[in-house]
Formats: structure tokens, sequence, C-alpha cells
């Protein structure tokens, strides 16, 4: 398995009091899966998905990739959050061209790569412009390209479009799902959003509060290509909400 999460456990301490943000969570991830954290805040989502990016360690039990231990982020894997990170001295091509710049990559081929990618996300015509000069919209989709030209094997999003409008969302939700398929892109995605998670995902992992851990895995047996007013999209849907809304439901894995 690629990604294997073990029995995991966060504890902090507030006040002087131990608080559980992850309690005994297991999961398995496949290469190439695109994989959403659903649940409400305070469920533990992004504390997991920190960990599994490295940027913070389990309290107990494992989180591996390629069967080697997570202890520290890696270069191979990249994270995109709400605020978008870019550098407003910089172009939407030189900000596309930072991670290849790290990586020493030479400037014809940084050039070619960050064009492509720019491309993908629709900002041909913008590639000259500064980020002051973009809308929300506009920037998260530089923040994707940048984050999509390093080649990475996992791609972490947290929340990426939480703060954009509902158009700009599903363009930004088109312009993801694309790239992830095509490249076959491992993505990690955390979200609050379920018609968000019915609409990307490969498996929706639904987390519960107090303290986090999984309720249900469910298996998204849709088309590559998704209509939201669909049926079997209406009822994936549905189903999800009706999970989140179970109080007493037992802790076991429910297939769709």
């Amino acid at each position: 398995m690629y990604i294997e999460i073990k029995n995991a456990v966060k504890t902090f301490y507030q006040k002087g009091k131990e608080f559980t943000a992850l309690d005994n969570v297991s999961l398995s991830i496949e290469k190439g899966e695109f994989i959403c954290l659903l649940g409400p805040s305070g469920c533990g989502k992004s504390t997991l998905l920190n960990a599994i990016a490295g940027f913070d360690t389990v309290s107990n039990g494992s989180i591996t990739i390629e069967g080697k231990e997570v202890k520290e982020p890696s270069r191979k894997n990249v994270t995109i959050f709400q605020n978008y990170g870019l550098f407003p001295w910089r172009t939407v091509e030189k900000n596309v061209e930072l991670g290849l710049e790290a990586k020493k990559v030479p400037k014809n081929e940084r050039k070619e790569i960050a064009k492509k990618y720019i491309e993908m996300v629709g900002l041909s015509k913008f590639a000259q412009a500064h980020p002051k000069q973009l809308s929300g919209g506009m920037q998260q989709r530089v923040a994707i390209a940048r984050a999509f030209a390093v080649n990475p094997d996992i791609v972490f999003m947290d929340e990426p479009f939480g703060a954009l409008d509902a158009i700009t969302r599903m363009k930004l939700q088109d312009d993801v799902l694309k790239i992830s398929k095509d490249e076959n892109k491992t993505i990690i995605f955390v979200t609050h959003d379920i018609e968000e998670a019915v609409y990307l995902s490969d498996r929706i992992v639904v987390m519960t509060p107090n303290p986090g851990k999984i309720k249900k895995i469910i298996d998204v047996k849709l088309s590559r290509y998704r209509e939201r007013t669909n049926s079997d999209f209406v009822a994936v849907r549905d189903k999800i909400f009706e999970i989140l809304n179970m109080k007493h439901e037992p802790d076991i894995e429910y297939i769709i």
C-alpha cells in the first residue's frame, strides 16, 4: 500500500488538560487515489493531513509512505492551503517557476513547464501579471499550477477553495480534477463541503469530532466526470449527509 496509517493518535495539552485530536485512525491509500477527508470543524481532518504531510507527528501509531515512516515533510510532495502563498514581486510565470528553481531545473525548461501548467489553469493571458492584478480565484490557480509544475508524488490540499465564491470554486475543482487524473497524482484533500467531496473523490473519509476519528469510508462509484444534478450523484451526497448526522452509528466501513 502506498500510504499506510495505523492506529494514529494525536494528543495536545491545552491549559493543563489533554485533548485528543485524532483517536485510533487507520487508513490505507493507493497511489493515484483522490481522497477527501470530510467532516465538521474540529474533527481532526487538517491534523491528519498535516501528520501525513510530515508537518506534525502522531503521538501514537504510525504513518508510512512507500514503507518509510513519515517524520518530516518531503520535497517529493507539495501542500496547497487557503492562502495562496504567492510572492507579490514575482509574475505569474515566475511564481510558477519557483519550485522548479529550487530543483535547479534549467531556465529554458522551467519556462516551458511553467507555460504548460499556466495554460492548464487558464491563465496564459496573465503570465506576466503580478498577484495584485489577479482575483482570489486566479491567484489560487497560480498556486495550483505552481504545485503541479514540480511533478509531486502527493498533493496535500487543505480547504484550498474555502474562501472562494461558488462559481470560481467549481471551476477550480474541474482544474484540479483534470490535472490529477491526467497525471495520475495522489491527492489528499480536506473539505467540509459534502458536494465538493462527492465531485472530486475516489473515496471519502468521513470524520467525526471529539475525539477525531473515522466514522465511514465511502467508495464513490461514479464516472470520472460527474454531473452534480445526476440522480446517482445526489444519492451519494444525501447518504453522506445522513452519515454525518447519525449520532450513534457504529464505526464501521460503509461502501457505496
